[in-house]
């Protein structure tokens, strides 16, 4: 078992000691918040970080600090373009990472949107699913080839996956009503899902796959909700939490909701964490009565769930892997 961490634990102490040098990971989603601090915390153990965002000139002035400590440490960061709204975009990013060549030892698939209103991406898919699962779904997928024997991949899902599981039947809201949660439900499932097949798949040649959820934590990713939808969402995690029982519900910092990415990517030993669920630092137990008490919901490990959403998302995608 690894060191203790925690729900307080923060990047820096996640990965106190861990030297990095010579380690080329991917992070998606570098513009802002998580991905960002994860980036940063990478590029200071003296890794070689690929950030990949959808807006580069707001990517290049957001993460300045990760260009100073890789100057500091020997590191480097690099940005290339990706707009995970548009399989085109995704195909054109992974090509040319696949051109370039060079190995990854981690992916770490951090960006993702929530709660927005009912949109399609590019290729007409529902955009919370579009963006936070089958953006990432084709570009993992066509660079897998790159990710070095003994690599990781970790998905940023979420405690939103018990808002609902998959549906297979009807992705994209066309035969049921569209909500906004159920919609950021579904998709944070399938970045669990996604996780636990992949590591079926690939840990064969010792690669391994987990998701991450990094808690709650002010960021840009709240950007679509309201004043008073924050304030009744919060309100309500409140009544749950006094009901069962549960801690008291708090705002991780940003280096703590970026720890539990960083610590299943480098610090937690492959066996524990492949094809599992992890929060504050550890991996998460199965359980089926409340989300508000963590965990995760036993139809996001389902293995054959895990299949069936492979199959599903090929055919949306239009391409096999």
């Amino acid at each position: 078992m690894t060191k203790p961490f925690g729900a307080e634990s923060t990047t820096d102490e996640v990965l106190a000691g861990i030297d990095l040098t010579g380690k080329r990971i991917l992070v998606t989603g570098v513009s802002a918040g998580l991905g960002v601090e994860t980036a940063r915390a990478l590029v200071m153990r003296g890794a070689d970080v690929v950030g990949a965002a959808r807006d580069l000139a707001k990517a290049r002035d957001a993460t300045g600090a990760v260009r100073d400590a890789a100057q500091e440490t020997g590191g480097s960061f690099e940005l290339v373009e990706l707009d995970l709204a548009s399989l085109d975009s995704v195909r054109a990013c992974a090509d040319a990472l696949v051109a370039d060549g060079r190995q990854f030892d981690v992916i770490i698939a951090n960006a993702g949107i929530m709660a927005c209103p009912e949109r399609k991406t590019q290729d007409g898919f529902e955009m919370q699913f579009g963006t936070n699962h089958l953006g990432h779904f084709v570009l993992v997928n066509r660079i897998a080839s790159l990710l070095a024997p003994g690599g990781r991949l970790v998905n940023l899902s979420s405690s939103g996956h018990w808002y609902s599981d998959v549906d297979l039947d009807d992705p994209n809201f066309e035969r049921t009503p569209y909500n906004e949660w159920q919609a950021y439900g579904r998709s944070k499932t399938a970045n669990i899902l996604f996780a636990v097949e992949f590591d079926r798949r690939h840990k064969g040649r010792g690669i391994r796959a987990a998701a991450v959820h990094p808690g709650a934590i002010s960021t840009e990713l709240g950007r679509h909700m309201t004043r008073e939808s924050t304030a009744q969402l919060l309100a309500s995690i409140e009544a749950a939490q006094k009901e069962y029982g549960a801690e008291v519900f708090f705002y991780k910092t940003v280096p703590q909701g970026a720890a539990t990415s960083v610590w299943a990517a480098i610090t937690a030993p492959g066996d524990e964490v492949g094809g599992r669920y992890c929060e504050d630092c550890h991996v998460a137990e199965v359980q089926d009565s409340n989300g508000i008490l963590g965990g995760v919901a036993s139809y996001g490990l389902d293995a054959e769930r895990a299949k069936a959403l492979w199959e599903k998302s090929e055919q949306l995608v239009g391409e096999r892997f």
